[in-house]
């Protein structure tokens, strides 16, 4: 099944998704927040830490147990709130502000290394910041698009999660890359799920190898 195929059957069955769109520090700040952990719990601990602080800078200078206090809601507060602290303050030394809409003006893998570069960001959160808010085509591999694409067979059972980024990106043309992630996440949400996923009501069965192995498909 081609990537073409993949996502319309799912915009088919999902709809076309939307995801709001952040300026590129807040995008960053929202993904370290989101490390291990749901929506549900780093959306309200990324809104307290806006109200918490007048904006970034305050934030960048703000002690790490101030930073924690505001995101405890999300888990994990005092590693994510050294991660966020230490972050900002790299892009304050190497930039003199914190802004990172210069990233557009590089090469896809320069921009992905640069943010690499900064305490507490791997291929994911570059990924995430480089795609939602700077158009830019980095696929984010989270564990929903990591299970999916690992049954669909477009990724390795032995690839890691971290080398999936790369092979994905590598299948995936870059104008479709947004619409790929999103719908691949909005299925294994609902349907492709970690546990019991509902093989025989999915559109991708025919060419799914995990729902075939598991002897769903119309030729088992």
């Amino acid at each position: 099944m081609t990537v073409a195929e993949i996502i319309r059957c799912l915009e088919a069955k999902y709809g076309r998704q939307q995801r709001s769109r952040l300026d590129p520090i807040s995008e960053l700040v929202l993904t370290i927040i989101s490390q291990n952990t749901s929506d549900a719990n780093s959306r309200p601990a990324f809104g307290a830490l806006r109200e918490a602080f007048a904006g970034w800078q305050q934030v960048a200078e703000a002690r790490p147990e101030e930073i924690a206090d505001a995101i405890r809601a999300g888990g994990l507060e005092h590693i994510k709130a050294r991660r966020i602290k230490q972050a900002l303050s790299e892009i304050l030394r190497q930039r003199g502000q914190l802004d990172l809409n210069f990233l557009r003006g590089m090469p896809l893998d320069e921009a992905k290394a640069w943010l690499r570069r900064l305490p507490g960001v791997g291929p994911k959160t570059a990924a995430c910041v480089l795609l939602f808010s700077l158009d830019m085509p980095a696929l984010p591999v989270d564990t929903h698009v990591y299970r999916v694409a690992r049954r669909l067979g477009l990724v390795s059972a032995k690839a890691s999660a971290e080398s999936a980024h790369d092979i994905l990106e590598s299948l995936v043309p870059p104008k479709d890359v947004l619409r790929f992630h999103m719908v691949l996440i909005e299925h294994g949400r609902r349907q492709c799920t970690a546990r019991r996923p509902d093989c025989p009501q999915c559109p991708l069965l025919e060419g799914c190898p995990f729902g075939q192995s598991a002897g769903y498909g119309s030729g088992s």
